[in-house]
């Protein structure tokens, strides 16, 4: 029988589209950043890729210092009261908005916090602790999921040999997840190599500043478009470095591991090996619950209820839901060719991963540089929306490719017999038995889009605010109170939607 061929005109139109965005962003950046040569990397530039590259190492190498021995202490300790609500802990972090922890940390470490006092906040201390409390709970978890590949016989075979731990791990638990470290490191460098809220409100100023923020604060605070252009070219050559190397390492959207109980273990029974992986996941705690309880503790009485609140509420979930639609259209025509083709299937692959080859500071320095002659708030709102639908592109497709691959191969010969293509055999076939994933690819991206920060405080206006935006706002003016409040807001509506994406992700 002929195999189901859909039509290439959506993808065709996908990818110009794609296209378009990119040239508007990357060239406008290649041709200024290259009139000025090798002149236009002063020390200023080099000072701020050395900062960018030195936070980034360090939030690494924390991030895994933690991550792995949770991740390990996890795997052997099965059977602990609360296992399970610890693993939808590690989840937060992932899921809430920086600018929400950021206030949680601020009321806990900062200089009237909890312990304040304790490390200066603002600097270097501040953004490596911000981003131990984002990355260590993703590298605990992409490494588990690892350790719970292995096979129940090697630690079977291991506990009748008389393993010690030491050999246990050397011999059956590295071989499985040496590829995995390497590859949650390269995710989790390219990820603090990109912050841009973490480092924008806990930077302290210049001296601490990473490429994204400063290409921020030259066309914001300085316009300086020459000046923004080589730090977007700096950018985007560090970032397309590392997102092609994390490519070669499991991809930099991985499908999100459904953690399970794991193989049966037979080490980490002895009281020493309790008493250690206790300790981790004591300090894992210490890390995670003391901002989100600070957060939910002082934001309960501290929301002001005020037009502008209510007015960037409304904002930000119309722009969340314009983004994941413009995500979702994006994806879909793509999706259903590669799913039947295996041409089609790279070139999905590379479309998807534009916004992260290309990271979003360089794309907005381009746009800013192409259009702003014609600056207003509806053009604002389109960049923002398109900037962050183009940043969800590879959660939306990883939602969408498994569901759209089961139903190729049960609908396909059907539909070709019975003439079936396009929005007719969408409604009919895929709409009904896909909404799940359909519904979890939007969500994922409207949550992606109602914490973002970088394109609204790139595009954004006096008038036109959203729920993050208004955060910093209240920040900068010292309303600390009022910042609080909003927070816990943005992180009540953001959690909602986890919650929703949650439960259309688990299995039937």
């Amino acid at each position: 029988m002929i195999a189901y061929r859909p039509s290439r005109a959506p993808a065709l139109a996908a990818l110009a589209f794609l296209a378009l965005a990119l040239a508007l962003g990357f060239l406008p950046v290649l041709r200024m950043g290259l009139s000025q040569g090798l002149t236009g990397i002063d020390p200023y530039v080099l000072r701020v890729l050395n900062f960018t590259l030195l936070q980034a190492g360090l939030s690494t190498l924390l991030s895994l210092a933690l991550g792995l021995p949770l991740a390990r202490a996890l795997a052997r300790q099965q059977e602990f009261r609360g296992r399970g609500l610890l693993l939808k802990l590690l989840n937060l972090p992932l899921a809430l908005p920086a600018i929400t922890v950021i206030i949680g940390i601020i009321e806990v470490y900062g200089a009237r916090g909890w312990l304040g006092g304790l490390i200066d906040i603002y600097g270097l201390q501040g953004i490596l602790l911000a981003h131990v409390f984002f990355n260590a709970p993703l590298a605990a978890r992409l490494i588990l999921s690892d350790l719970e590949r292995i096979p129940p016989e090697n630690f079977k075979l291991a506990a009748q040999l008389g393993l010690s731990s030491l050999s246990l791990w050397r011999l059956v638990e590295w071989p499985q997840v040496r590829s995995g470290v390497a590859g949650a490191a390269l995710l989790i460098f390219l990820l603090c190599a990109a912050s841009f809220a973490i480092v924008l409100t806990l930077g302290g100023g210049p001296r601490a500043a990473t490429l994204e923020v400063a290409i921020y604060q030259s066309l914001r605070a300085d316009f300086d478009p020459q000046r923004a252009s080589m730090l977007a070219l700096v950018q985007l050559a560090l970032c397309a470095g590392l997102a092609l190397l994390a490519q070669r390492w499991g991809g930099l959207a991985r499908a999100w591991p459904a953690l399970r109980l794991g193989s049966r273990r037979y080490d980490g029974k002895d009281p020493a090996a309790r008493l250690v992986d206790g300790a981790v996941i004591l300090l894992a705690l210490l890390l995670l619950l003391p901002p989100l309880a600070a957060l939910v503790g002082a934001g309960l009485f501290r929301i002001d209820v005020s037009p502008l609140l209510f007015r960037a509420m409304v904002t930000s979930l119309a722009l969340g839901a314009a983004s994941a639609t413009l995500a979702f259209a994006l994806v879909w025509p793509l999706a259903v060719l590669a799913v039947r083709s295996g041409a089609w299937r790279r070139i999905a692959a590379l479309a998807v991963l534009t916004s992260w080859i290309v990271p979003p500071a360089a794309l907005a320095t381009g746009w800013f540089i192409s259009l702003i002659a014609y600056a207003g708030t509806g053009l604002s709102a389109f960049l923002v929306i398109t900037l962050n639908a183009l940043m969800s592109l590879p959660f939306v497709a990883r939602a969408l490719l498994p569901a759209l691959a089961q139903s190729a191969e049960a609908h396909d010969r059907l539909c070709l017999s019975l003439g079936l293509g396009g929005l007719a055999r969408f409604r009919i076939v895929e709409l009904p038995v896909m909404k799940r994933a359909i519904g979890l690819a939007l969500i994922m991206a409207l949550i992606l889009s109602l914490g973002d920060l970088t394109a609204i405080s790139l595009f954004g206006t006096q008038d036109f605010v959203t729920l993050p935006s208004l955060i910093y706002r209240q920040m900068g003016s010292y309303r600390f109170d009022a910042a609080i409040g909003t927070a816990l807001v943005l992180g009540a509506i953001v959690l909602a939607f986890s919650a929703l994406a949650e439960r259309w992700s688990a299995p039937r």
